[in-house]
């Protein structure tokens, strides 16, 4: 049990959990979890983690066949420019590693833009907290979770 998965049981939010056999060889994490359970690219969503100017981390979630745009995410976030942080700071503040760092259930809360077109979606999948776990929720939970907001962040 994940704390993203915790999380959204303690709060008794509607959700699916997702498991395959993660391979280690796997070149995208996203694509994999996508490919492996049968999902569309536009539902499986990314969670990365960008550096403002300011210093402060942020999270952002994208389609996994796309790219965040870090210029849009830095305008979303109030800032002048963001840069992707570093791995082992990322996993320092959410308290996941990589290739499994969910939006929920985070060691630290930080601010969170999810891609506008997840919006349009009934549900979207995002990661369960550990490689090879997916959960699938509404977009609107998810951001209410999290105290996130919608925003153009991908390309």
């Amino acid at each position: 049990m994940t704390p993203a998965i915790l999380l959204l049981q303690k709060q008794n939010v509607a959700h699916q959990v997702l498991s395959y056999e993660h391979d280690p060889k796997a070149p995208a994490y996203g694509l994999e979890a996508a490919d492996v359970l049968g999902l569309p690219y536009n539902q499986v969503f990314k969670t990365l983690l960008a550096k403002l100017d300011s210093g402060k981390l942020v999270v952002a979630l994208v389609p996994v066949d796309k790219q965040l745009d870090l210029k849009h995410l830095a305008k979303a976030a109030g800032a002048k420019k963001a840069e992707m942080a570093p791995p082992a700071e990322a996993e320092k503040a959410t308290g996941y590693v990589v290739g499994g760092i969910s939006p929920l259930g985070q060691k630290k809360r930080l601010a969170l833009f999810i891609d506008a077109s997840a919006s349009a979606l009934a549900l979207i999948h995002v990661s369960a907290g550990r490689r090879g776990l997916e959960v699938a929720l509404s977009p609107t939970a998810l951001c209410q979770l999290t105290q996130g907001s919608f925003a153009d962040i991908a390309r």
